[in-house]
């Protein structure tokens, strides 16, 4: 069994799709960030620098407990023990890399600064507003234009994916729209249509 400790984030969604994609056996510990419950003691043990997600695999390699945090490692870690959605082979597998990597240092990182400084911030600050706007403006016609040409953004639908998706999901469609960037929205759209996605984003536990 997997303990995952996470919460409603852009992160924070992305081991829960993981998990429902693989059938993983697992357990999601909810961690209420307004209630900076991931200051508390028992967490910290988990993640030292006190961010979800973060998982517990009490069945590891060889019967060992397994404690991870980030998650890129996450998605490698799971990929590697279900044998699913991250490619065996070292060719594919350095694409997909190259791609978690970007979503996860780049894509994400700054996705998150567009929601704080133009999303979420009360007050107005014009000058990181433009820049986050145009930055993650910048990040989608990437994506669009890759995608123009790629079902999915390394091959066969991976991590590589999943892990650009939530960002995608809760700042492109809902606070920048899609309607300039086909290709991605027929991406987004294929992945929210599918089933485990639509489990992993279904109501949080209580």
């Amino acid at each position: 069994m997997i303990d995952c400790y996470t919460w409603m984030t852009d992160n924070g969604y992305k081991p829960r799709m993981m998990l429902e994609e693989t059938g993983l056996a697992h357990k999601i510990i909810p961690v209420n960030l307004r209630e900076k419950a991931q200051m508390s003691p028992e967490f910290l043990k988990i993640s030292p620098g006190h961010k979800i997600p973060a998982i517990v695999d009490n069945d590891g390699p060889g019967g060992a407990t397994v404690t991870l945090c980030e998650s890129g490692a996450i998605f490698k870690y799971l990929g590697e023990k279900s044998g699913k959605f991250y490619p065996s082979d070292p060719v594919s597998r350095a694409k997909v890399d190259q791609w978690l990597f970007y979503g996860s240092a780049t894509f994400t990182t700054l996705s998150q600064q567009f929601g704080h400084w133009v999303v979420r911030n009360p007050e107005k600050v014009p000058q990181p507003q433009k820049h986050y706007d145009a930055v993650l403006r910048d990040m989608l016609s990437t994506l669009d234009r890759h995608l123009g040409s790629n079902e999915f953004v390394a091959g066969a639908y991976s991590i590589a994916d999943m892990t650009m998706y939530p960002d995608v999901h809760l700042h492109g469609v809902k606070d920048i729209g899609l309607s300039e960037y086909p290709n991605l929205k027929r991406w987004h759209d294929a992945i929210e249509a599918r089933p485990a996605i639509q489990r992993a984003w279904g109501p949080f536990p209580a």
